[in-house]
């Protein structure tokens, strides 16, 4: 069930108050989004399932990494959510790249950079080692030039993946969030898993509000922002 979200005095239930921030809610991004006021959204920073059927050494899964139906809806929320000129920061599965890439041009995002985070380690050794991380940068119109703007081709900590399979490091999403997100702007990460961009955006001073559908991990970030 999706948590209560407060209710308009006079209409449907939505996000009218600016007082839904700094929360996380726990649920399915494809039924909470719809319910949020639109333009309300500073930044997206956000590591959605790859597509690719992913199992850690440990034999953990991630939800919804089976299939790609939630891609055109979800990514058309986070559009609709977001100021103009603002920007949506993903990352994706490289193998679904085509169905990535549909989805964002569906929603009317602009692809208008790509980022590389290069690992001290390989995550997979099979025809080549994989050594990296990927995002792209998208934008809602057009975003403006910041300076000094930041590499392309970032640092990666590893966290161990302690508190979920593909948790992302919290020193490598900060820069972002500090260059691309204006101060005390707010933050929206519909696949927030165990919490890693809601602790970023807290960190340097930014809004968050985060979504996750899995109840364990939606504790885990409740507790690490706690």
């Amino acid at each position: 069930m999706s948590p209560a979200l407060p209710r308009a005095a006079d209409g449907p239930s939505v996000c009218q108050r600016p007082f839904v921030q700094n929360r996380i809610l726990q649920g399915n991004c494809l039924e909470i989004m719809p319910r949020l006021r639109g333009g309300s959204v500073d930044m997206v920073l956000t590591d959605p399932p790859y597509v690719c059927g992913y199992r850690d050494r440990l034999g953990r899964t991630v939800a919804n990494d089976d299939n790609t139906d939630w891609l055109k809806p979800a990514y058309a929320e986070m559009y609709r959510l977001l100021k103009p000129g603002s920007l949506c920061i993903t990352f994706y599965g490289w193998t679904q790249t085509d169905a990535f890439f549909a989805a964002w041009r569906a929603a009317g995002f602009r692809i208008v950079g790509h980022l590389v985070f290069c690992k001290e380690y390989a995550s997979s050794e099979r025809l080549l080692r994989c050594m990296h991380e990927s995002a792209y940068v998208l934008a809602k119109g057009n975003a403006p030039w910041v300076a000094p703007p930041l590499s392309d081709v970032r640092p990666w900590t590893y966290t161990g993946n302690r508190l979920h399979p593909t948790q992302k490091p919290v020193e490598s999403l900060k820069p972002l969030i500090d260059t691309y997100c204006s101060p005390g702007g707010l933050v929206l990460d519909p696949f927030a898993g165990s919490g890693s961009s809601l602790v970023a955006a807290r960190e340097v001073g930014r809004r968050y509000l985060g979504i996750e559908l899995d109840p364990a991990h939606a504790t885990t970030a409740k507790q690490r922002l706690r």
